[in-house]
């Protein structure tokens, strides 16, 4: 395990950024474990298994609560800023065609609500600061009238929610569109992945304010920097993967992961970096940036 954990770590970012720790999470406790979500204040973790059922693990308790048993596709489940749980589950109905019905659930009570009705094709879960939206075709669901701020893509386009108003940006040409838009923590900027453009900055405006290379899976970090995920794919398969540090205004990187390490998905909260390999495990690494 030490070999191992060396192996993923690199020397080189220790000029500035150290990395204080790195430990295995629910190791021979769960199966593998992938699409980890972090709320913001790092003390819970959401993650699918190897089934597509979401877990929910709870760092203080250290007690893993099953949300659903049901297929929950991809990274289809947030924290609500309303301290719920919100998901979207999938099925095949009796025509053949998949539906997805969007559900919330109280960590507290254990008690689970559907939201909405299955739908037939793609529904986006966006996390809010006062709670979440849900959107498909011919839905446009929020849970409450006030939903705070949020920010979210659908094709080619990053939407945005301040204050009750709603913004629409395309501030980068994009063949395929966007992915994975998130606001920073203040507020203030939004990150999101342009399609053969890579990760972009900009802020409340649209106005585009960096760019920071074609990496996926944006998170921040922090106001000043994010953790993003840097896969290399032949067509077939992933050859490496890695996870890096970007800082915001795009003037620095370091390498957090080697790319052999095959470390994908981040996500991060209150200082914790969680993410997962391709064979599934969970990792948690702590680091501290040198200015």
């Amino acid at each position: 395990m030490i070999m191992l954990l060396a192996a993923m770590l690199l020397p080189a970012v220790a000029q500035e950024v150290e990395v204080t720790s790195l430990q295995r999470l629910l190791d021979a406790v769960e199966g593998p474990a992938y699409y980890p979500v972090l709320n913001s204040t790092g003390d819970r973790l959401l993650f699918s298994g190897e089934n597509g059922e979401l877990k929910l693990y709870d760092f203080t308790s250290t007690v893993t609560t099953v949300v659903t048993r049901d297929r929950v596709a991809g990274n289809d489940a947030c924290f609500g800023g309303d301290g719920k749980i919100y998901f979207v589950t999938q099925e095949v109905g009796e025509d053949s065609l998949i539906y997805r019905t969007g559900h919330s659930f109280d960590a507290e009570s254990k008690l689970t609500e559907k939201l909405t009705e299955p739908i037939h094709g793609a529904m986006r879960i966006v996390p809010a600061t006062r709670g979440c939206i849900m959107r498909a075709p011919g839905l446009n669901y929020a849970s409450s009238a006030d939903i705070g701020s949020a920010a979210w893509t659908e094709g080619d386009r990053v939407y945005v929610t301040v204050g009750g108003e709603n913004r629409v940006f395309s501030p980068v040409d994009s063949w395929a569109g966007y992915l994975w838009a998130s606001l920073s923590p203040d507020g203030k900027r939004v990150a999101f992945f342009a399609a053969g453009k890579g990760i972009v900055i900009i802020d409340l405006r649209g106005q585009m304010l960096a760019m920071l290379g074609n990496y996926e899976m944006p998170c921040w970090y922090n106001n000043d920097y994010l953790v993003a995920q840097n896969a290399k794919y032949d067509g077939r398969q992933f050859i490496s993967s890695q996870i890096i540090l970007l800082k915001a205004d795009g003037t620095y990187q370091a390498e957090l992961t080697t790319p052999a390490s095959m470390t994908m998905q981040p996500t991060c909260g209150d200082g914790k970096i969680i993410y997962t390999t391709i064979g599934g495990q969970l990792y948690e690494m702590q680091i501290n940036i040198h200015e």
